[in-house]
């Protein structure tokens, strides 16, 4: 059962994302930039609020440099088709279970991101949940 609407085209659009966010990450890597695109539409809260499609979250002005590149725009494959659907049914994993932040940096995880608590590291990306009082609903969303 899905947790937000989906439509072909848009399991399509977050494929896309996965795997240009993160494809050097692997499956679970590509899962946990799903679980924080889903997190977001979900959360309606902090900088998300108003974010109710795949489509909004993924072309949310600043939110994913993937989608500045050429890279993004190739067709999907099954694989992250398959991880896509998985993230919109609700599969989430630990660090991005209640992440709605994830970034690439240089060298080690910062301890905040965008004022937002470090909560831990898969490979290359550091994952960051909300602080108490931030956007509580995260934790009951599905």
């Amino acid at each position: 059962m899905a947790v937000v609407k989906a439509r072909e085209q848009d399991i399509d659009l977050l494929a896309r994302l996965l795997r240009a966010e993160a494809e050097g990450e692997g499956e679970p890597g590509m899962l946990m930039v799903g679980n924080v695109g889903i997190n977001r539409i979900r959360s309606n809260c902090s900088d998300f609020k108003g974010i109710r499609t795949i489509e909004q979250m993924v072309y949310q002005p600043h939110a994913f440099e993937a989608t500045q590149h050429g890279y993004f725009y190739q067709r999907p494959r099954e694989r992250e088709k398959r991880l896509a659907r998985r993230a919109v049914n609700g599969e989430r994993i630990w660090p991005a279970k209640y992440s709605l932040w994830y970034w690439r940096p240089p060298g080690d995880c910062p301890p905040t991101w965008y004022t937002q608590p470090h909560v831990a590291r898969y490979k290359k990306h550091c994952f960051y949940e909300p602080r108490a009082g931030i956007c509580d609903a995260i934790y009951s969303t599905y």
